[in-house]
């Protein structure tokens, strides 16, 4: 048996106000419902990060999180950090180091690396590695993922 339930839901700085499954994650609220596609499903088990959000500044797997969990709660995708200004050395560090690459988990990872740098602006190499363990990369080898977030949190590139 599913019911529904209204949610007002704070996304990227707009209240959204609509009825949820109380089965359906954010994950499948915020791409299916409010169209912000940029966060990705993957594995959808909470293993990859490739659908990882801000909840009130944290990171969280917004494939784990039922919708109806985060009413009242801040919540930020990758479209709402491209558009804040906040992080703009973050995202061009990401272009300029070629982090990207295919860009499926690219969304994930500047989500995480966001937190990471809003709750410790500087940290050395392996805080990084550390903090970003929870997302995988398939294609680049994390190098140069991790070179440009070393370079946007202002530290030396270490070995």
């Amino acid at each position: 048996m599913t019911t529904s339930r209204t949610v007002s839901l704070d996304v990227n700085g707009d209240t959204h106000v609509l009825e949820v499954e109380s089965h359906e994650t954010l994950l499948h609220v915020l791409r299916e419902r409010l169209g912000l596609t940029g966060t990705k499903a993957n594995c959808e088990e909470g293993e990859c990060g490739a659908c990882t959000v801000l909840l009130d500044g944290l990171p969280v797997n917004s494939c784990l999180l039922l919708a109806v969990r985060a009413q009242g709660r801040d919540i930020l995708t990758i479209e709402g950090l491209a558009k804040d200004g906040r992080h703009e050395r973050l995202l061009t560090t990401f272009v300029n180091e070629g982090a990207i690459q295919c860009g499926y988990c690219t969304p994930g990872f500047l989500m995480a690396s966001a937190a990471l740098l809003d709750a410790h602006p500087s940290l050395t190499r392996s805080e990084i590695v550390d903090a970003l363990s929870g997302n995988i990369c398939r294609c680049t080898g994390y190098s140069k993922i991790l070179k440009a977030v070393v370079l946007a949190a202002g530290s030396e590139v270490g070995p």
